[in-house]
């Protein structure tokens, strides 16, 4: 993993790299692609919660009592963008089960390319957790900048903001909206198009897993 910059970090591991490739093939089919999502969505938070803190409890094992590390404090909250960002929950849950789970919706107007929000659901107390934003498309960084925005006003302190990819524009956005917030980004792309799409990016990542057009 290589910090781009402060509190960015861009993955750089063979295996993620190669499920992105995979992602990015047109004839990947939606179940693979749902799949490989679920699954990059677990290796880059196994990264992103690194500093998870943690306590020491007294457990007895077969073979005698010792303290051992055990997550410390509330659970992790994750915060999916709808709808792309629900693709990525399973890989997180799989690492970390008793975590909650919130859902922030958002929509691009296609002519000004500007998010609108119309949905927000987080957990309690969203204070005191560590709060993951999911979206697999860093694209303008307008709807990722305004859910973290969103998770403030709620009370969300610790924030980590997770994507698949990411271009440069986006990144600038949140970084400079957000510069308290982790970006955890699994490759960065070239540019935005005239369409506020990823070049070369992977397409509709929403379109991909839930296999509409």
């Amino acid at each position: 993993m290589i910090k781009f910059d402060e509190n960015v970090y861009i993955f750089d591991h063979p295996l993620i790299k190669h499920k992105i490739s995979i992602l990015r093939d047109k004839n990947t089919g939606t179940n693979e692609f749902r799949s490989i999502v679920e699954e990059l969505a677990m290796l880059m938070g196994y990264e992103a919660l690194s500093d998870l803190p943690i306590r020491m409890d007294e457990v007895e094992t077969p073979i005698a009592k010792c303290k051992t590390p055990v997550l410390d404090g509330r659970k992790l909250a994750v915060v999916p963008i709808l709808r792309a960002g629900l693709g990525m929950v399973p890989g997180i849950l799989a690492l970390v089960p008793t975590a909650k789970v919130g859902h922030i919706g958002m929509y691009r107007d296609e002519d000004t390319l500007q998010p609108h929000e119309y949905f927000c659901k987080l957990p309690r107390p969203i204070e005191q957790r560590v709060i993951l934003v999911l979206d697999p498309m860093l694209a303008t960084g307008g709807s990722g900048s305004d859910a973290i925005t969103l998770v403030k006003k709620h009370g969300g302190v610790k924030i980590k903001f997770v994507s698949i990819i990411a271009c440069p524009e986006g990144l600038k956005k949140i970084h400079s909206d957000h510069p308290d917030v982790q970006i955890y980004c699994g490759t960065l792309d070239e540019k935005l198009n005239e369409n506020g799409y990823i070049v070369p990016g992977l397409g509709d990542a929403g379109d991909r897993i839930f296999g509409t057009k």
